[in-house]
């Protein structure tokens, strides 16, 4: 195994109010973690602290090896995948979807002066297929569904064929349908063995694919349970961290919770 993010008393400070408090976190290359938590608990901020987007304010935090202010994060960024619905934001409506896949090489989110190889193209639409948008190709970004979009989020940041993929809710704002048909297909790509290390933030244990081994729960900006996912997410924990009694079961690899 080798260690893909190791955080050592990472904090991050902001108007000095801590969104992140003294967390100690490490995941391996064969593991796939869900980060779930209450809104504000800091949830996406360590995920932007993996993605290297952002420094910790205290700590040592350590992605592929590398050590967030002492490496390039601009060549760093080019060996992890990221899918998240800020970066998205960045693709021009018109540009193809194939384009938006394509672009990720250069770490780019529009086509300008780069060159591509015929190899990127056959690698792009090999992706677009894995992720069921073989034939959106040639459809403009802005024309998209909300699920073809997340899709191609995420087809875009595994088009590198990154070390690390990091998911910022991939599922959210979904219609039934187009949740299950994507937390299929990154359940699918999960368990695949050539498959990178797998961190996926949500709000609902309902979107965590099966085939996720490991999970981290958020409180208040601190690690309230980490570990093996059956042991971490559990009744007594999710209603502690969340100030609810909840029921949490297990279908069919699928997580499901239920007020009482």
């Amino acid at each position: 195994m080798t260690t893909v993010i190791r955080l050592d008393d990472v904090s991050l400070v902001r108007d000095s109010k801590p969104i992140l408090d003294r967390i100690h976190w490490t995941v391996e290359d064969n593991q796939r973690w869900v980060i779930i938590g209450p809104n504000g608990a800091g949830k996406t901020s360590l995920l932007r602290i993996a993605a290297a987007q952002i420094h910790p304010s205290l700590g040592t935090a350590q992605v592929l090896a590398e050590t967030l202010g002492e490496v390039n994060v601009f060549e760093l960024r080019t060996r992890i995948g990221f899918a998240s619905s800020a970066l998205a934001a960045h693709i021009p409506n018109s540009e193809t979807v194939l384009d938006a896949v394509m672009t990720a090489s250069y770490a780019v989110t529009g086509r300008w002066n780069e060159k591509y190889d015929e190899i990127d193209e056959r690698r792009a639409r090999r992706v677009l297929a894995e992720w069921h948008l073989q034939d959106f190709a040639d459809r403009a970004f802005g024309t998209l569904s909300d699920g073809e979009r997340k899709r191609t989020q995420i087809a875009r940041a595994v088009m590198t064929d990154p070390e690390l993929l990091l998911l910022d809710e991939p599922v959210a704002s979904l219609d039934l349908a187009a949740r299950e048909q994507t937390i299929k297909i990154i359940g699918a790509y999960a368990s695949a063995p050539s498959a990178p290390a797998i961190v996926m933030v949500t709000h609902h244990l309902e979107e965590i694919p099966a085939g996720f081994t490991h999970a981290l729960i958020l409180q208040n900006g601190k690690i309230f349970a980490a570990g093996e996912i059956e042991h971490t997410i559990t009744s007594d924990k999710i209603s502690e961290a969340f100030g609810l009694p909840i029921t949490v079961d297990v279908v069919e690899g699928r997580y499901r919770a239920r007020a009482h």
